[in-house]
């Protein structure tokens, strides 16, 4: 039943795969905060999402059986943009359609906003796909009245992921910002900060502030086995991971007991072949990109990440949560 992430790119001295087992959560959902007389209705309803959001996933589709990247503009944004148009131009290229991109029409929940005023966002959960990977958690965002509601991110959830209260649909929840208060971190330096422990590991200042996922342990064994065969060969490897606070989305829970985040972290991974060996693609993922056969000895690898981070209140005493994420490369160069 379990499920595992794409493949993260290798250098041809040590291949190895970035594989986090994303199996379904249920169960894990939250109770739906009781009902009061102070709170107030969302200005969308629970149909009105449904019927957005199978209008955006029936054009994904089409672009997807088109293999027409072209076709995502109107209804995506963000990083699952990014992330789309890599999944198609690979699937363009002869190297299929990946199973993680898979988005399930029927939901488990849906968190609509109670703010007035734009740009708004909704957050929604899917059922587990048909061959049982978790669930996706969605992001829908409307910047102005005028434009139309788009796909901005998705995240696959990890196993056993645990997300916070929310009030129930037919109240909606309140959309936080970037500077939210009183937590853990605030939503902005928290996706700086993470990236700082996906790059730095335990080496990081802030390693403590995070309690240990899946992405951080795979990412890490992964880099140590890489190291391994490239010092074999006095060959070299690194990771960068930069934050895009631009492209964050903030819903807080029920009663102000925190912030469900969901942001973008760029990716990079640069890969130096020693004793005059080229650096080659190392996954049939990277092979599509780079779509070439002139080589050198050094390769960049540029991935797109999105992570789903639960900010608990700072004097809960607990720490900061990443509950779900998504790895894509979308680019791959000879330096």
């Amino acid at each position: 039943m379990n499920k595992r992430w794409n493949k993260l790119c290798v250098s041809a001295l040590a291949c190895m795969a970035l594989v986090v087992p994303l199996t379904a959560c249920e169960g894990q959902l939250p109770t739906p905060a009781a009902d009061t007389s102070t709170k107030v209705a969302p200005d969308l309803t629970e149909a009105q999402e449904k019927k957005i959001r199978l209008k955006i996933l029936k054009t994904i589709d089409e672009a997807d059986q088109a293999k027409n990247p072209d076709g995502y503009a109107t209804v995506m944004g963000g990083p699952q943009l990014d992330i789309r148009i890599s999944q198609t131009t690979i699937n363009q290229r002869g190297g299929g359609m990946s199973e993680y991109a898979t988005i399930p029409k029927d939901i488990a929940q849906t968190v609509i906003p109670t703010d007035d005023g734009w740009p708004r966002s909704v957050f929604t959960i899917t059922t587990t796909t048909e061959d049982q990977q978790s669930k996706r958690l969605l992001v829908f965002d409307q910047e102005s009245a005028q434009q139309n509601y788009k796909l901005m991110a998705m995240a696959r959830l990890f196993e056993g992921a645990k997300l916070p209260k929310f009030e129930i649909p037919t109240i909606g929840s309140q959309m936080g910002t970037a500077k939210d208060e009183k937590l853990v971190a605030a939503p902005a330096d928290a996706l700086a900060q993470y990236a700082d422990v996906l790059q730095n590991g335990s080496k990081s200042q802030y390693a403590s502030k995070f309690a240990d996922d899946l992405l951080r342990q795979e990412l890490a064994n992964t880099t140590a086995k890489v190291q391994e065969g490239m010092q074999r060969n006095n060959g070299t490897q690194e990771q960068k991971f930069t934050a895009v606070p631009e492209q964050m989305w903030v819903m807080r829970a029920a009663d102000g007991a925190g912030d469900l985040v969901v942001g973008r972290i760029n990716g990079e991974w640069t890969r130096k072949a020693g004793d005059g060996r080229e650096s080659r693609p190392a996954s049939d993922d990277e092979k599509a990109l780079f779509n070439s056969d002139k080589y050198t000895s050094t390769m960049k690898v540029t991935y797109v990440n999105v992570v789903a981070l639960y900010i608990p209140l700072a004097s809960s005493g607990e720490q900061i949560t990443a509950v779900g994420a998504d790895r894509q490369p979308v680019k791959v160069e000879a330096l």
